[in-house]
């Protein structure tokens, strides 16, 4: 069953972390916009939960699923809107809900389940990146995929189960039985997007060798389908 055929029959609440520069909205939208698409989901068809804003959901329980997106912001920052997120998490995940972590959201469940996040001394992962996924039915597959992070967690949680790795990234996926799924690459991500981004980094953020190593990795193409294939196994139950 398709992705879509599966996440418009369910109450998807995104719980937005972080968002995409000003300047590269209009083109490639937001990143909650993002992560509806990557569910096959129309705008209206999940609600938004600025979080970093402090916006949290009155009822977390009404949804069926909890998707939280990417941030530029480190999982161990001071933030005021961290520690409460963190809590609603575990209470989630305490009760069987469905959670999706993208990126930051990787990693902050995690965090809110026992593991540890680190700066990492590899550098940046950015641009078309390979990973090798375990799938749904048992099957090994290598995917490549849009990344664009620094931080990984160095020891997940004892519940999770590792479900992507790369020798960059030695947790890039984790699946917490039928409970929750996270990826530290950036499924929802397109490709334009990425280069707009690296482009609008350099050289305030990324070298200018740098930039144009990782440019040209984009010229790959990358499985996002492969994803929404397994966000689609993983949801199935609830269809």
């Amino acid at each position: 069953m398709s992705i879509e055929a599966i996440t418009r029959k369910l109450k998807v609440a995104v719980l937005q972390t972080g968002r995409a520069p000003d300047d590269l909205q209009a083109e490639h939208g937001d990143y909650d916009r993002m992560c509806k698409t990557l569910l096959g989901l129309a705008p209206h068809e999940a609600t938004t939960f600025a979080i970093l804003d402090g916006e949290f959901p009155d009822d977390p329980e009404a949804f069926d699923l909890l998707l939280i997106t990417g941030s530029r912001h480190g999982v161990y920052e001071g933030h005021d809107w961290i520690p409460p997120l963190e809590t609603l998490i575990r209470e989630a995940y305490a009760r069987g809900q469905k959670m999706i972590g993208i990126c930051f959201g990787h990693q902050i469940i995690a965090t809110a389940l026992g593991a540890r996040v680190e700066k990492s001394d590899k550098g940046f992962g950015i641009g078309v990146m390979e990973y090798t996924l375990q799938r749904q039915d048992g099957k090994t597959i290598p995917v490549s995929l849009c990344a664009w992070h620094q931080d990984q967690i160095v020891s997940p949680p004892p519940n999770a189960k590792i479900i992507a790795s790369s020798e960059f990234c030695e947790v890039a996926g984790l699946q917490y039985a039928e409970t929750a799924i996270t990826f530290q690459a950036h499924p929802e991500f397109t490709r334009g997007y990425v280069r707009d981004l690296i482009v609008a980094r350099t050289p305030s953020m990324l070298a200018e060798d740098f930039s144009q190593e990782r440019l040209a990795t984009l010229e790959s193409p990358v499985d996002q389908n492969v994803i929404q294939e397994e966000i689609a196994r993983f949801l199935s139950e609830l269809k």
